[in-house]
C-alpha cells in the first residue's frame, strides 16, 4: 500500500510540475511567455490550467500526508488525551510561601 501511494504521489509531482510549465508567464521579462496562437483560447486555457494545478496540488497535499502517516511504524493509536493525569483540585498542594533553598554542599 504504501509503495502504491508512493508511485500515486510521484506521478501526481510529474504532472503538477508539467502543467505548471505549461501555464503562460505573467512577467514576460525574458520573452519566454508564449505566443498568442495555441489550442485554445488564453482565457480558457488559463482557467484549465489554473484548475488543473488546484486539483494536482489537492492531491499532492493528500498523498503527502498519507505517506507520512503510513510511513510512522512507531504511531500510537488512540487519543492524545489518555496519557494526561488528571488531578483533582482538592489533592494538588498549596502553600502560603515558598520553601527555603538547603545549604549548599560543603567540598
Amino acid at each position: 500500500m504504501l509503495y502504491t501511494v508512493l508511485v500515486i504521489h510521484l506521478l501526481i509531482a510529474i504532472a503538477m510540475v508539467a502543467v505548471i510549465l505549461l501555464q503562460r508567464s505573467e512577467g514576460g521579462a525574458l520573452g519566454i511567455g508564449g505566443g498568442g496562437g495555441g489550442l485554445m483560447s488564453g482565457r480558457a486555457a488559463g482557467n484549465l490550467l489554473t484548475r488543473s494545478t488546484a486539483i494536482l496540488a489537492t492531491l499532492f497535499f493528500v498523498t503527502s500526508l498519507g505517506l507520512a502517516i503510513m510511513g510512522n511504524p512507531n504511531a500510537q493509536k488512540g487519543s492524545i488525551m489518555e496519557g494526561v493525569d488528571t488531578v483533582p483540585a482538592e489533592q494538588t498542594p498549596v502553600s502560603g510561601t515558598p520553601s527555603a533553598p538547603s545549604a549548599p554542599m560543603s567540598r
